[in-house]
């Protein structure tokens, strides 16, 4: 069995043969439709035809009516007619079918010489009508009743040729269709050719495909899509490999410090002074290296779908508070004044991952907040949701830099990367964190007046169904 693999030659295929079983179809059902018609005509036509010769026969009573119907049959081609005595026998010779039967009957003769008119079609459709159809009439002469019939005169090259010129014409119409099917299937295969050929440069890695399609149609809303999603992962390529970079870059950096301060230490010419500061700096390299692995596996587990989200009923201002004693050996030693707004409030959310949002927040307001600044902490209860304020009086962050606070690896200058060592994960992990509890984070900042987180979250906050 031959297995079809081309969409165009199925497409091809499959519209000739609906062509095919069309055709088939529509020309029997063409062919009935037709001869009904046309043999109705024809009765009609034969019907007028006979009641005009009665007409005549009866009013110039002709004492040779045979010979006079014979006339008629010489000045007429189209039709036969054929006279009949009122003891039914002919006057003028009965047509016959191919196999050499009488084309009129005794019973429909004597049907009609009792005074009655004959219709072939009002006893059904004959089989072959342009030989069957057939009219009598009776005809009153010199007191004597006689049957005049009327049927086509069709010969059988007439007839062949009537049925050659309608294949003939169906043969033109398949030979049409069918090359008008194979340019609309052209048409219509080439788009997905197209996509095809996207797709697989898609797969080898190349992102900077674009499939260009004209069509509105639904072949167009899949290019559309395709182009959509290309972009998409051209996009998340391009996320990736800064990601990559990113982590190559903060994970070189402290690698670089503790290999150097490491073949410093095993020079004999330095002092316990300067040994103990070598020391210390790869210890903190190192603690470095510890957080950042920290962090990327807490940002992948909270954006995989497995993350535990186990949430229990607390009191968040006790949570802060908590926090704020926590970090209070840092801005004591910056002195710091933290003004605190936290009325009772409890709500039903992750404990820990919560815990995280407040430490980093209220971390990187003790860090980028000078000697003697001041820190705000506010807890406002709405109807059905908490929002926390935390405000600093620090430096501030540009408005070209709020945008992509919150992207991984993003800082917001390189005179506080050196300051601070942060990784740039911190303010991604809480945009997750807030995320998952259904919440919102915004950020309102100035230069050197100070910044402003507003986290808003439900009271009630459930495991997201993913």
């Amino acid at each position: 069995m031959i297995k079809i693999k081309s969409l165009y030659l199925r497409v091809v295929l499959t519209f000739l043969a609906i062509v095919v079983v069309s055709v088939s179809v529509a020309f029997p059902l063409a062919t009935v439709f037709f001869r009904n018609l046309i043999t109705t005509e024809f009765q009609a036509d034969m019907l007028a035809i006979g009641r005009q010769l009665v007409t005549l026969s009866e009013d110039i009573q002709p004492k040779n009516l045979d010979s006079f119907v014979a006339g008629s049959n010489r000045l007429n081609d189209n039709y036969i007619l054929t006279l009949f005595y009122e003891n039914g026998e002919p006057a003028t010779p009965i047509s016959l079918d191919k196999k050499g039967i009488p084309l009129i009957k005794a019973s429909e003769v004597d049907y009609v010489l009792h005074g009655s008119i004959y219709k072939s079609l009002d006893y059904g459709m004959p089989k072959d009508p342009f030989n069957r159809i057939k009219v009598g009439l009776p005809l009153q002469v010199e007191g004597k009743t006689f049957a005049l019939f009327i049927h086509p005169n069709f010969s059988e090259v007439a007839r062949h040729q009537v049925q050659t010129a309608v294949i003939t014409v169906l043969l033109i119409v398949l030979i049409v269709g069918s090359l008008l099917i194979l340019i609309a299937s052209r048409y219509l295969v080439n788009p997905l050719k197209k996509l095809t050929l996207a797709t697989e440069r898609l797969a080898r890695g190349n992102f900077n495909v674009h499939v260009s399609v004209k069509q509105k149609d639904e072949l167009g809303q899949l290019a559309q899509s395709f182009n959509h999603m290309a972009g998409e992962l051209k996009q998340l390529e391009q996320m990736r490999q800064d990601f990559v970079s990113n982590v190559s870059h903060e994970i070189q950096s402290p690698l670089t410090s503790i290999r150097g301060f490491s073949k410093a230490l095993r020079g004999s010419e330095i002092g316990e002074a300067e040994r103990g500061r070598y020391l210390e700096i790869i210890e903190r390299e190192s603690e470095r290296l510890s957080r950042l692995s920290e962090n990327l596996l807490k940002l992948a587990s909270l954006e995989s779908e497995h993350h535990p989200f186990q949430p229990t009923t607390y009191d968040l201002d006790e949570q802060l508070r908590r926090i704020v004693v926590f970090y209070e050996p840092q801005w004591s030693s910056k002195q710091l004044e933290l003004d605190l707004e936290l009325p009772r409030v409890k709500v039903t959310a992750d404990a820990d991952q919560l815990s995280q949002v407040w430490m980093n927040l209220l971390g990187n307001a003790i860090k980028f907040t000078p000697v003697r600044g001041t820190i705000h902490i506010q807890l406002e209860p709405l109807h059905d949701r908490i929002r926390i304020r935390i405000q600093d009086s620090g430096m501030g962050i540009a408005a070209s830099d709020q945008e992509r606070i919150f992207e991984r690896f993003y800082k917001v200058d390189a005179s506080r990367h050196r300051e601070t060592d942060g990784s740039g994960l911190g303010l991604a992990i809480v945009r997750k964190i807030v995320e998952l509890h259904h919440g919102t984070i915004e950020l309102q900042s100035e230069i050197d007046i100070g910044t402003l987180f507003i986290v808003t979250i439900p009271i009630l906050i459930y495991p997201i169904k993913k």
